[in-house]
C-alpha cells in the first residue's frame, strides 16, 4: 500500500485513520485534502472530510512499500533445469508424437447474485396507495425549499408508509451514498410520529436506490473479505449508518475466513473486517 484515502468527521480524524492503515507517523507522510467537511443544514447535505495520505519519498518505510509493490507486481518465472542426455532424447521423441486436441467445454455464465440478506426495506403485500398524508405534505415543502422539482408516490398499511421519489433532480435528494435521503427520511419520521401513540415506520426511496445500495454493499463486503485474507491485514470501512453496517455483518456472518465488528460512536461508527 503506497497511499491511503480515508473519511472522517474532520481532517484530523481522517488523517489519523490513514496513519493507522499505513503504520506511519505524521512526520513520515504528506497529506492531501480531497474534500473539506461540511455540517450542512439541519443535517441535510452534511459532508465528511476526505484525505489522501502518502509516505514521503525520503522515508525508508516508503521505499519498503515500493519494493513490496514491485515484488507483488512482478510475475514469477520458472527456470527450466538443463536436461540430461537421456532426458533430452526422450523429449525429442515425445515432440514427434501427435495428440488429439480435446475440445474445452464452454464456460458457464454465472447467474446474477441474489440478496443473501432479507432486505429491511422489502415492502409488505398489503400496502394501499395514498395521496393525502402529512408525510407527503412535509416532503413537498422541504423539497420546494431546496429548489427541487420532484414528485411523490406513497403507499401504506397500519405499520408503515413507503414513499417513492421521482424527477430529473432525484440525484440531489439521494446525496452522496444516500446521506441526504437518510436525513430527510429521519426528519419525515419525526414529523409523522410527533405526539403519536403508535409508531409509523417511514421509508423513502428514489429510483430503487435502496435495493441497489444493498447489492453494492454485499459486493463490497465480499471484495474486502478477500482482501483481508490475501493481505492478512485488518480493513476499516468508512463510517456507515446502522442499516448499512447490518448488511456488511449479515453478508459475512457465514464466512469462515473473516469476522466483523463495529467500532466508534454514531454517526461515525464503522465496520471492521479481520481474520478469524
Amino acid at each position: 500500500m503506497d497511499f491511503s484515502e480515508k473519511w472522517g468527521k474532520d481532517i484530523d480524524e481522517a488523517v489519523e485513520l490513514a496513519l493507522k492503515d499505513l503504520k506511519l507517523t505524521r512526520d513520515e507522510v504528506t497529506v492531501q485534502v480531497l474534500e473539506e467537511p461540511s455540517k450542512g443544514f439541519l443535517g441535510i447535505g452534511s459532508k465528511l472530510a476526505k484525505v489522501r495520505v502518502e509516505p514521503k519519498a525520503e522515508s525508508s518505510t516508503a521505499d519498503e512499500y515500493k519494493e513490496e509493490i514491485k515484488e507483488e507486481a512482478a510475475p514469477e518465472k520458472e527456470v527450466e533445469a538443463p536436461k540430461a542426455p537421456e532426458q533430452k532424447e526422450r523429449a525429442d521423441l515425445s515432440e514427434n508424437k501427435t495428440y488429439e486436441k480435446k475440445e474445452r467445454a464452454p464456460k458457464k455464465k454465472s447467474a446474477p447474485k441474489k440478496h443473501r440478506t432479507e432486505s429491511i426495506n422489502k415492502r409488505p403485500d398489503d400496502l394501499e396507495p395514498v395521496e393525502d398524508h402529512e408525510a407527503l405534505d412535509f416532503l413537498k415543502k422541504v423539497t420546494k425549499e431546496m429548489g427541487l422539482d420532484l414528485a411523490f408516490k406513497a403507499a401504506m398499511n397500519a405499520e408503515s408508509i413507503y414513499i417513492d421519489i421521482e424527477g430529473e433532480e432525484v440525484g440531489s435528494i439521494i446525496g452522496k451514498r444516500g446521506q441526504t435521503l437518510d436525513s430527510i427520511q429521519y426528519l419525515t419520521s419525526l414529523v409523522v410520529n410527533k405526539k403519536k401513540d403508535k409508531y409509523l415506520r417511514v421509508v423513502l426511496d428514489a429510483e430503487n436506490y435502496r435495493d441497489k445500495r444493498e447489492q453494492t454493499l454485499e459486493q463490497l463486503a465480499d471484495r474486502l473479505a478477500d482482501k483481508v485474507v490475501k493481505t492478512r491485514r485488518t480493513v476499516r470501512l468508512e463510517p456507515m449508518n446502522p442499516y448499512e453496517r447490518m448488511i456488511i455483518h449479515a453478508t459475512l456472518q457465514d464466512d469462515d475466513r473473516v469476522k466483523t465488528r463495529s467500532e466508534g460512536n454514531e454517526p461515525y461508527r464503522r465496520v471492521i473486517i479481520e481474520l478469524k
